[in-house]
């Protein structure tokens, strides 16, 4: 396998504030990694480098090209689907009207992505019509995966998924991006507090600490690193 997407010491600011201090990770095609960390790591920041919504330097790489400038909305055309934390549906839009945000970056039919996504997501067709603000919270975070799936991404960006949830709808998304992973090869960089499920589900993970990399390798042996147990895994 190759990387798919790379980041070369990564730096982020929020105003005078610089959240990232030179990140470097790497996320191989076809591949599940984990993002791990306390509140305030860098975590999302991470990823909001990656769809380039926060001011970065360094470089970060997509499919073997330079990201640069480029705008949120031309990084998703390129392949790149963010679910950023707490959801992001549009409350007062239906299930389907949502759905078919996901393909605004495209201009072929939608109907065979319907279909795929009804898949793995059969209660969707029951709310079609149903207005997303008036779905649960585990629904709410399913939509917005459902969403990010509907736009065909080569990578798929998640951001604290489990956030809030019931441990039966943790393991049930966690299930999903799983068998996306292995039935539709998709690669998936995920931010998650759940260590334990975020290091089972990924191949990779990397530890950030006050906006650096502390801890990379693959995902078993960092579960039986000794800080990691420790910190994350409360054992």
């Amino acid at each position: 396998m190759s990387a798919l997407l790379e980041l070369d010491e990564v730096e982020a600011r929020y105003g005078p504030i610089t959240a990232l201090h030179g990140v470097s990770l790497a996320v191989e095609e076809g591949s599940i990694v984990a993002v791990l960390g306390a509140n305030g790591a860098g975590k999302t920041t991470t990823l909001r480098a990656i769809s380039n919504t926060v001011r970065r330097s360094g470089d970060v790489r997509f499919a073997g090209k330079p990201l640069g400038a480029r705008g949120p909305e031309e990084v998703a055309r390129l392949g790149i689907a963010h679910v950023p934390e707490g959801r992001g549906t549009f409350s007062e839009l239906t299930v389907w009207e949502n759905l078919r945000l996901g393909a605004y970056t495209r201009h072929d039919s939608f109907k065979a992505d319907a279909d795929r996504v009804l898949d793995y997501f059969p209660w969707l067709d029951d709310r079609r019509n149903q207005e997303a603000g008036t779905l649960s919270g585990g629904e709410q975070q399913m939509l917005a995966l459902a969403r990010a799936f509907v736009q065909r991404p080569k990578l798929l960006l998640l951001d604290e998924p489990s956030l809030g949830l019931a441990p039966v709808l943790v393991t049930e998304i966690f299930r999903i991006i799983r068998e996306l992973n292995e039935r539709e090869g998709l690669t998936v960089l995920v931010v998650e507090q759940n260590a334990h499920l975020a290091l089972q589900a990924a191949t990779t993970a990397y530890v950030l600490e006050v906006g650096r990399v502390a801890l990379s390798g693959p995902s078993d042996e960092l579960q039986q690193n000794e800080s990691v147990r420790r910190s994350y895994l409360g054992y």
